[in-house]
């Protein structure tokens, strides 16, 4: 079962979509380095050792251990013409039940923003999650001035549906979000009695 996380590989025009592996550990950190001022504006605070590689092996063991057991999809971003590390996304929280629902997550390197890589991304997941998870609800977060992420959700479906008062602590305080969700079409109104 643990193998399984290995498998999951999801193709968009220009990215292959794929869990963490220890070998990443190089791009990631220098790509998170370079865009600290880029991201530390809508990230919790990082801990000291966020760029160490023993914290990205905890990334990687917890991606392995969440994808098989069915509570994340951690994936980076990979751009297929040359292997570059773009961001991340990850669908966490994934709820089974009557909920059938996950949280999206994501990040971009700051050389790599407003290119319309995140919006495939969310696009290819949010796909994923309707037709091969079985989900009927994907929901994201984010601060009310971020304009761009506000902006990737809108253009990929997510319909605004209000306010969180202190929902997550970012960049060192309790901070209001703005909440969207996203749909499976053929999931409204009445359920199949079975």
């Amino acid at each position: 079962m643990l193998r399984r996380w290995r498998k999951i590989r999801i193709e968009t025009e220009r990215m292959t979509l794929r869990p963490p592996v220890l070998s990443d550990f190089g791009a990631w950190s220098g790509l998170r380095r370079d865009s600290i001022g880029f991201l530390t504006p809508w990230e919790p605070i990082w801990s000291r050792d966020h760029l160490s590689r023993k914290a990205f092996s905890n990334r990687v063991y917890w991606a392995q251990r969440s994808i098989s057991n069915g509570s994340a999809l951690p994936l980076f971003l990979i751009h297929r013409e040359d292997q570059m590390l773009l961001g991340a996304i990850t669908l966490d929280n994934i709820r089974r039940g009557p909920s059938q629902a996950g949280t999206l997550g994501y990040w971009i390197g700051a050389p790599f923003a407003r290119q319309g890589y995140m919006r495939e991304a969310i696009q290819a997941v949010v796909h994923y999650a309707f037709e091969f998870l079985d989900l009927s609800r994907i929901e994201a977060a984010c601060l009310p001035e971020n304009a761009a992420s506000r902006g990737v959700l809108e253009k990929t479906g997510f319909k605004y549906e209000g306010v969180a008062q202190a929902y997550l602590q970012i960049n060192g305080r309790w901070r209001n979000h703005v909440l969207y969700a996203n749909l499976h079409p053929d999931r409204r109104g009445r359920t199949a009695i079975g």
